[in-house]
């Protein structure tokens, strides 16, 4: 469903460890400036209908169409580190990676 480049899932692996917390959760919500945007957040349990993606990122499977076939990365740059999205589902995006139309 999704891949995750090795430098996300090291950076993924490294808030788990800061956050003491046991898996991280992408959603997918409506809003932002191109229509949806995506989320994160901090879990310890995860739902019957959640997918356990690599390095122990959970997507709740009502998003998987938003996101299927979508490559995260991680950047690390001197004035700004970001995950990357670069999703095949999105028609456009936003300026700041996070936002995106379908």
């Amino acid at each position: 469903m999704i891949k995750l480049t090795e430098n996300a899932v090291k950076h993924l692996s490294e808030l788990k460890a800061k956050h003491n917390v046991k898996y991280i959760r992408l959603e997918v919500k409506g809003g932002g400036c191109a229509g949806y945007e995506y989320k994160w957040s901090f879990e310890n349990e995860i739902n019957e209908i959640d997918d356990l993606i690599i390095g122990d990122l959970v997507v709740d499977s009502m998003f998987e169409m938003y996101i299927a076939g979508m490559e995260l990365d991680y950047k690390e740059e001197i004035f700004g580190s970001q995950f990357v999205f670069s999703n095949p589902n999105s028609k456009s995006s936003c300026g700041c990676g996070t936002s995106f139309s379908v």
